[in-house]
């Protein structure tokens, strides 16, 4: 068909390991639906990618797939964690930006569709340029977004700056989140007096360009935040609910042909771990991580450790390098922790999550609550512990406890003993409630992404309405 040949999408993600992770799985789905695709990534990113993974090779699959790469503008030496985000999109929009509106200028094959991400704010200007149709895809949770587009109203109504240090009180001015959301729930961003911080100033402006996308890409399903994606519409009416999109990648794929998805991760993933995990009985094990931005202190670490050693459970610890801060030597640790770890414990570099999630003998997962970390969770059934982080972090975690009930909430605390006493109710004594909930969210995630679901309803109509160009330009 004639258009299926002209349809030319450019996707361009957040430079960091989450949304170019959730981005490449809806690049690949659109793909093997024969649409042209061109994903931009920064040097930095594309250089892990080649290295620690089999991307290059997997997308030559897709004749009409291709990479583009942009330097970010930081230096080599910069960790490029959590921390450094503002100072990541501040380097961008010097460096990036001008060499990306050119590739779209002068695209040999004209972009027919721009999808980028939500906190991309240039991008509206840049798919009017083109004369192309804006798709914002946000690669947070929908409930951590409403929280963000909420942020001119908190502020009117002087919920936000706080006006004390009491962080139970509840958010009124949230609609569809009220009795859940407290001042501790709202992304760590909230907690600041200053309105002019850089961060809140560019939620700001994210909230302001929002509404000029033809439509909203969300990594969720409907069964999941059926209340937020009801409210998001009141800000974006067009909206698409395609995950969880590692599942929904496999479910597309199955139908395809028999080839297994790999990772998109920019660490080298230590296999050696699944060996260790097919030696332990069947949920016997708490699987730790914090993800690829998120950062602790020597003296969490060591508070973290000593709840696990503690609970006497088994543990698998993904302990990313440079995720400790200040001195992570672990000369000085005590042999309790040596002993226990090596009684019951392996810690690795990194792992290949998804697969450690599947494994049998997981049984539950202390995250950071990031969203990809979230979704592969449910979809395996593990009930998680959450001790978040930053942006959507801390309301995933507050909806996987009281709305969810999926796992605990252990925001704002790092204290050996409440990590023990929830490591145990998790892996034993709420064991069987956690299990059920877990498994009943796992069934609905998956029936989203299977044909019939309507995760899978809303991807055909990605598909054909970008084929066909029924998007209307405003």
């Amino acid at each position: 068909m004639q258009h299926e040949r002209e349809a030319h999408v450019f996707i361009f993600p957040l430079p960091l390991q989450g949304p170019v992770n959730c981005m490449l799985k809806l690049a690949e789905i659109l793909s093997i639906n024969k649409i042209k695709v061109t994903f931009l990534n920064t040097d930095y990113i594309h250089q892990r990618l080649c290295s620690h993974t089999d991307v290059p090779i997997r997308f030559r699959n897709y004749p009409d797939f291709c990479f583009r790469t942009v330097p970010d503008g930081l230096p080599e030496e910069n960790p490029r964690t959590g921390t450094e985000i503002g100072n990541l999109l501040e380097s961008m929009d010097a460096s990036a930006v001008p060499i990306f509106r050119e590739m779209l200028l002068t695209a040999e094959t004209p972009v027919t569709c721009l999808i980028a991400d939500g906190i991309f704010t240039f991008a509206t200007d840049v798919a009017a340029e083109i004369g192309a149709p804006l798709l914002y895809f946000d690669t947070v949770s929908p409930c951590g977004l409403w929280t963000y587009l909420c942020l001119p109203k908190l502020i009117e109504a002087g919920e936000v700056p706080f006006k004390d240090d009491n962080l139970d009180e509840m958010i009124i001015n949230a609609p569809g989140m009220e009795g859940i959301i407290r001042r501790r729930d709202l992304p760590s961003f909230y907690r600041t007096n200053d309105l002019n911080d850089q961060i809140i100033q560019l939620v700001l402006r994210e909230d302001e360009h929002i509404p000029l996308a033809q439509g909203v890409i969300f990594n969720t399903f409907h069964h999941l935040e059926a209340p937020i994606l009801a409210q998001l519409r009141t800000v974006c009416p067009n909206i698409y609910a395609l995950g969880p999109l590692h599942a929904h990648l496999k479910a597309r794929l199955a139908s395809w042909e028999a080839r297994p998805t790999t990772s998109n991760s920019i660490w080298e993933e230590d296999g050696s771990c699944i060996s260790w995990l097919d030696k332990q009985p069947s949920k016997s094990v708490v699987y730790v991580s914090i993800g690829s931005l998120a950062v602790m202190t020597r003296d969490q670490m060591c508070e973290i450790w000593h709840g696990l050693v503690n609970s006497g459970v088994r543990f698998l610890w993904v302990r990313r390098p440079g995720s400790v801060t200040g001195d992570s030597d672990e000369t000085g640790i005590d042999q309790e922790l040596a002993r226990g770890t090596e009684e019951r414990g392996c810690i690795v570099r990194w792992a290949p999550q998804e697969e450690v999630l599947a494994h049998p003998a997981v049984g539950g997962f202390l995250t950071h609550s990031g969203w990809n970390s979230t979704l592969e969770s449910m979809v395996e059934g593990k009930p998680m512990i959450c001790w978040p982080y930053f942006v959507d972090q801390q309301v995933n975690s507050r909806y996987v406890e009281v709305v969810w009930k999926v796992g605990l909430d252990m925001k704002d605390s790092c204290d050996r003993v409440v990590v023990e006493k929830m490591v145990r109710e998790v892996m034993e004594s709420r064991k069987d409630e956690f299990l059920k909930g877990a498994e009943e969210v796992a069934e609905s995630a998956r029936a989203a992404v299977s044909p019939g679901g309507s995760s899978f309803a809303d991807m055909d109509r990605l598909i054909e309405e970008i084929k066909t160009m029924k998007i209307a330009i405003k």
